[in-house]
């Protein structure tokens, strides 16, 4: 008992917290940790036993979609990469899921024998060389050094050894060893008593003895060591590709723009609407044939070192691959990028083209400024020719700039200016013949057109039509930008485009190619402000006809009151005007003249009919001892058969000024301030009267075209659903129909009420103007003035994408390729969807332009092919739908097998490119007829004098298979194959060798 408490004091217990973690130290090593990683890597994507899995269906291996999954493990601090690959076959979860025999191989050693998918032309390498649908790689880490090596090399083997021993994994596992371009890998397979060893063999030479299938055969034979006497029949596949790089027979067919006629500034409409479009190399490269003999056993074909069967001509299996130019230079993605960059510049057109004339012109201006200012407007010579204006308008800012200075020469801007205003070049002999002849170009001829879905692609990409001003000035400052000298040449375009608009609104000639009306707010910025500045110009233009008019007027009175003087007392009674003349005397009446308001543009709306109310006053002053009686004004027409509820004239539709027209930009400014004025009750009110200035103006009008009406009466005809109407009975007896306001009109302090009480008896000529033309006008053309030639490409880059689509499709309808025309939906959805946000994001935007460019270079290429394979030529009669199918899907396709081999009518023109290049490279003559058939009598013997059809073989590949007993003779008869690569500079030998590891 004293011992026990003795220890216990020595001792004494810990407690639990303080107990240590135990260790298991099972693992001891970081090889064992590395192979128990692995292990769990194979358990976690169920790699463990034998999935029984149908053959592959023949070219499943390139059609078929492959799965990828990877993990990262570590080997002390050595990172590798474990990647499963696998072939996803739709038949796994119906009949495939059957139970596998007992001693059935794995599905990788099946796979060694299948023939169906030999030579798959995209697939990963090691299902190229040993035709395997499911394996697992392991490789170095992405910054980790390779495995070189030889100990390291075998530790890894023995690793995945043990794994797959340890698992009961079938699936076949891979060690990436020496140099990642080497391609070299190393693996096993283990099945129930078999094991398959996966070795390879690179080299850079290809050794003299083994340059044929003989030797190869020989190196097959002698590894596999079968012992059995009468060896089993070795399947033999051999695939020869030759590769053709000189064009010489048939070149590509683009043609280069006229670049002298550009720069030399002889350019037209045709030059300037149309973007140029192709590649300025050739697209294809190169053409791959591949000869193939699928099926060949050991004493059919002969092929050493100084004999061969295997002519290309005779091969049984034609494929043919093209090798495509690594982003080729294309003309339309050129000009798209060119003037994609200008977004990004940050100059102003006055730092780039220097001093403005603004600067100039006001050093000896600056004392007259007010005397400017109130200088009265000087009314347009009617017979000014239009044709003067590109010309005067250059002159004011010519005289402050060299013309050597200038990015744009005169005859180029000439062009430009022509092609922007056709109505320029009209030579008229009269102002109303050539304002005819202006609104018929102003309106477009194609009615037709305007119906179809390209035509209205503006809409989708908030550009602007096809046939406005505003296309053609993106389509000019995309080619000025690219051929005339990059900004400074935009910049100068630009200034001279906004001297134009000025010197239209100041002269007032429309600006050509705008659809009248309001500006259009499914286009972009610019186009809504230049129809803003048409809007502008069309009012004015107005009032300047209404002056004329009324002066006209004024002049024929005073002609007439001449002969009036000169006939004496003729139409006249006791000094006054008789009933004849009544009509004459109102236009003199001394009432107020025309020049008396007119002039004041801020405070009243003008029209043709101002003097109406002038011989109205005149003669209702002129009536004897009468009293003052209301007369209407502004009439346009009676309302249908409604009448005035108050009295039995007929209620008429009064002329009501036009609602002022709206930029989205002035748009969301009004929203923004209205938005300010808060939710109180008087910002509510304060926001109903700002929106209540069209209402107020139409009720004054509809009060001067009807004496005497109510409110009752103007919303009948203004807001018909505000007045209800019901039958009731009446005194009498009668059944009568009664209206009145609905309950919304009647709410106390409502705004149509308020605006109704404050509404004077006013026409709208005399009201004031809704619509300030001439300070909206300013405000377009100060905006105009102040974008640099980055906002403007801004403004016109949905026109350009526009332009490019268009061009794109119009390609596209010559060649009808179906993945270039859907390629083209998806740039216009993706470019749709950017351009409609307020703020488009330029970075995804510039990712609409490369695929632009790869729907360019596809159509390319499509070009160069047929040119190549000669479609459209009239002597390919009944093979011409063959070859376009052919060629279509040469480019669809990663490789196309020739129907007919070398005998086919595509084989035949492969085989002639081949003959046309080999002379051309041996500088023999090319005789027409030579390769026209593709028999016996064609072949050339080799070791002639005469030049072969084909250059020797850039790569040969051949496939060695068989199954034989090994190691021993009473062992399993197992897959046995070989993949042999020849090339130049590349010799390689993967083989797969299995055993029988349960009889050895």
């Amino acid at each position: 008992m004293f011992r026990k408490y003795w220890m216990l004091t020595l001792f004494p217990l810990q407690p639990e917290s303080e107990v240590f973690e135990i260790t298991d130290f099972t693992t001891a090593s970081e090889w064992e940790r590395f192979v128990s990683r692995v292990e769990e890597v194979l358990n976690d994507w169920k790699l463990i036993g034998n999935n029984s899995n149908k053959p592959p269906e023949k070219g499943e291996y390139t059609s078929g979609t492959w799965e990828e999954k990877t993990q990262d493990i570590n080997f002390a601090d050595f990172k590798f990469s474990v990647t499963h690959h696998c072939l996803k076959q739709e038949s796994e979860e119906g009949e495939g899921k059957e139970e596998p025999e007992e001693d059935a191989f794995p599905t990788a050693m099946q796979d060694l024998l299948c023939m169906n998918n030999d030579f798959p032309p995209r697939a990963h390498c090691l299902v190229r060389w040993y035709g395997m649908r499911e394996f697992v790689v392991i490789s170095p880490g992405a910054n980790c050094e390779a495995v070189i090596s030889e100990s390291k090399c075998n530790l890894l083997l023995s690793s995945i050894s043990i794994s797959l021993a340890n698992t009961g994994c079938q699936v076949p596992m891979f060690v990436q060893i020496q140099q990642k371009w080497r391609r070299m890998y190393h693996g096993e397979c283990q099945g129930l008593g078999v094991r398959t060893d996966f070795e390879m063999v690179h080299l850079r030479k290809v050794p003299s003895q083994y340059n044929h299938l003989s030797g190869l055969l020989d190196i097959f034979k002698s590894k596999i060591g079968c012992p059995l006497t009468p060896l089993p029949p070795i399947n033999i596949a051999i695939r020869f590709t030759y590769v053709l790089q000189d064009w010489q027979q048939y070149s590509w067919p683009q043609q280069p723009p006229d670049f002298d006629a550009l720069l030399g500034g002889e350019v037209g409409g045709v030059e300037f609407g149309k973007l140029p479009f192709g590649a300025c190399e050739d697209p294809i490269s190169e053409l791959h044939l591949a000869t193939t003999w699928p099926h060949l056993t050991e004493g059919i074909v002969v092929d050493n070192d100084v004999y061969s069967d295997l002519d290309p001509l005779q091969a049984p299996h034609w494929s043919v691959r093209v090798r495509k130019a690594d982003s080729p230079t294309c003309l339309l993605g050129d000009f798209l990028t060119e003037f994609f960059k200008l977004c990004s510049k940050k100059e102003s057109t006055e730092e780039i083209l220097g001093r403005g004339p603004v600067e100039e012109e006001g050093k000896d201006d600056i004392s007259h400024a007010l005397s400017k200012l109130t200088e009265p407007t000087a009314v347009p010579i009617p017979k000014l020719s239009v044709s003067n204006m590109v010309h005067s308008a250059r002159k004011r800012i010519r005289r402050h700039r060299r013309v050597d200075e200038s990015p744009l020469s005169n005859d180029v801007l000439n062009s430009i200016l022509l092609y922007l205003f056709p109505d320029a070049a009209i030579d008229k002999s009269s102002s109303e013949n050539s304002e005819s002849k202006a609104s018929q170009l102003n309106t477009d001829g194609k009615p037709e057109e305007k119906e179809s879905d390209d035509y209205n692609l503006y809409n989708q990409l908030k550009s602007a039509p096809s046939d406005s001003l505003t296309y053609r000035l993106a389509l000019c400052v995309c080619l000025v930008n690219f051929y005339h000298g990059g900004v400074r040449a935009v910049a100068h375009l630009w200034q001279e485009f906004v001297l134009e608009m000025r010197y239209r609104w100041e002269n007032n000639y429309l600006v050509y190619g705008l659809a009248s009306g309001p500006p259009d707010l499914r286009c972009c910025l610019l186009h809504q402000k230049l129809q803003m500045l048409n809007c502008c110009i069309e009012r004015k233009r107005a009032r300047d006809d209404g002056r004329k008019t009324a002066e006209g007027g004024k002049e024929k009175e005073r002609e007439r009151g001449r002969e009036r003087k000169v006939s004496g007392t003729t139409g006249t009674e006791n000094g006054r005007l008789g009933p004849e003349s009544a009509e004459m005397g109102r236009e003199v009446s001394p009432g107020k003249s025309w020049d008396s308001w007119s002039d004041s543009e801020d405070e009243f709306f003008e029209c043709l009919s101002d003097t109406e109310e002038m011989k109205e006053a005149g003669s209702t002053d002129g009536e004897k001892g009468g009293a003052k009686v209301a007369k209407p004004d502004g009439r346009l027409h009676p309302h249908g058969k409604l009448t005035l509820l108050n009295s039995q004239e007929p209620l008429y539709i009064p002329v009501t000024q036009e609602p002022a027209p709206m930029t989205e930009d002035l748009l969301e400014e009004q929203s923004e301030v209205l938005a300010k004025l808060g939710t109180s009750a008087e910002g509510a009110h304060l926001r109903a009267r700002m929106q209540s200035a069209c209402l107020l103006s139409d009720m004054e009008s509809f009060k001067a075209a009807n004496p005497g009406c109510t409110l009752e009466d103007f919303v009948r005809w203004y807001s018909p659903r505000d007045y209800v109407e019901e039958e009731v009975v009446d005194e009498n007896g009668d059944t009568v129909v009664r209206g009145d306001l609905s309950a919304r009109m009647k709410i106390p302090g409502n705004m149509w009420m308020e605006a109704w009480a404050t509404a004077k008896t006013t026409p709208a000529r005399r009201q004031r103007r809704l619509f300030d033309d001439t300070k909206e006008a300013e405000k377009v053309l100060h905006y105009l003035a102040v974008q640099k030639p980055a906002d403007l490409t801004r403004h016109l880059l949905p026109c350009i994408l526009h332009a490019a689509i268009l061009k794109e499709k119009e390609e596209e309808s010559v060649e009808d390729i179906l993945s270039v025309r859907k390629a083209i939906q998806q740039a216009t959805s993706h470019a749709s969807k950017l351009l409609r946000h307020p703020s488009p994001d330029y970075k995804k935007l510039e990712d609409v332009i490369t695929q632009l460019i790869a729907v360019e270079t596809v159509i390319a290429r499509s070009r160069s092919l047929k040119a190549k394979f000669g479609i459209g030529k009239a002597e390919q009669g009944d093979n011409a739908e063959d070859l376009e199918r052919f060629v279509s899907s040469l480019l669809e396709e990663p490789e196309v097998s020739v129907i007919g081999a070398g005998r086919g009518p595509a084989g035949s023109i492969i085989h002639k490119l081949f003959v046309s290049a080999q002379r051309a490279a041996l500088l023999a003559p090319l005789d027409e007829d030579t390769g026209r058939g593709g028999g016996a009598d064609d072949k050339k013997p080799m070791g002639g004098a005469s030049v072969p059809d084909f250059p020797p073989p850039a790569g040969r590949e051949i496939l060695l298979r068989t199954c034989v007993p090994r190691p021993a003779p009473y062992s399993k008869a197992l897959p046995q194959r070989l993949f042999c690569v020849l090339m130049r500079e590349d010799f390689r030998l993967a083989g797969a060798f299995s055993s029988d590891t349960s009889f050895f």
